[in-house]
């Protein structure tokens, strides 16, 4: 599956599973973009890409800032001459039962899960139609499919991706653009790690294979998504979630 030759951007690169993302994406042979708000993090990131031979460049983002998107991609390009595999990682919660469900965190979530990646896609495809060749890899969530209480913002953004993957989908498909979605189960990263271990053994035994899934397990759905050997595959969530969900 090698990515030689093509340039990806990460974003919620600094932990997690936007990290696994941009170590496997480099390992394959990509030079990667690695974007979040911790600066320190992803200094550190690209630290590692490159001791492992691989290329990456560091950018600071808040997603939730149109202009620090727009000013991202654009140094990103500037950088390295294209972006063609973008990959939209970053994400909150503000978990909350509706009924108190603050407007403020309805929106945090809205704009940090769903807009940014509207947003990133419409700044990064001008660079894919150039080169005729992209791969746009929305990260949603086992949620966004079945919905959980407590979760209304963050079910309801997530679902948003899924229905913005497959408009992208149709848009771009006959300038040889796939967009994606891969959609996450219970995974073991700092957002579930402030879970109890009652949560988390309830959820465990709701999944199929009987445990927690890792960031790798997601980077190498990605991988594979973001490679040739997935050409033909456009407009689907790939579900990577232990069985959590069949259907």
């Amino acid at each position: 599956m090698s990515l030689s030759g093509h340039v990806a951007l990460v974003t919620g690169a600094s932990q997690g599973i936007g990290r696994a993302c941009a170590l496997r994406l480099a390992k394959e042979g990509a030079a990667v973009c690695v974007a979040a708000r911790s600066q320190d993090k992803l200094n550190e990131l690209v630290a590692e890409i490159s001791a492992a031979g691989g290329k990456a460049a560091a950018f600071a983002l808040d997603v939730a800032n149109e202009d620090q998107i727009k000013e991202t991609i654009k140094s990103a390009i500037a950088q390295f001459g294209k972006i063609d595999i973008l990959v939209n990682n970053a994400g909150i919660t503000r978990d909350q039962l509706v009924m108190r469900m603050k407007r403020a965190d309805w929106d945090a979530v809205l704009q940090t899960n769903l807009t940014s990646a509207y947003l990133c896609i419409q700044q990064a495809v001008p660079s894919m139609l150039k080169q005729r060749w992209g791969r746009i890899i929305n990260i949603t969530s086992v949620f966004g499919q079945m919905g959980q209480a407590g979760q209304a913002n963050y079910a309801a953004s997530k679902a948003g991706l899924i229905g913005l993957t497959m408009a992208i989908a149709r848009e771009v498909g006959s300038r040889n653009i796939t967009c994606n979605a891969i959609a996450p189960g219970f995974i073991e990263t700092a957002m579930t790690a402030v879970l109890n271990d009652e949560f988390k053994q309830t959820a465990i035994k709701q999944i199929p294979l009987g445990r927690v899934g890792m960031p790798e397990d997601v980077a190498a759905a990605v991988a594979f998504l973001a490679s040739d050997e997935a050409s033909y595959i456009t407009g689907h969530v790939l579900s990577v979630n232990g069985g959590m969900l069949m259907g």
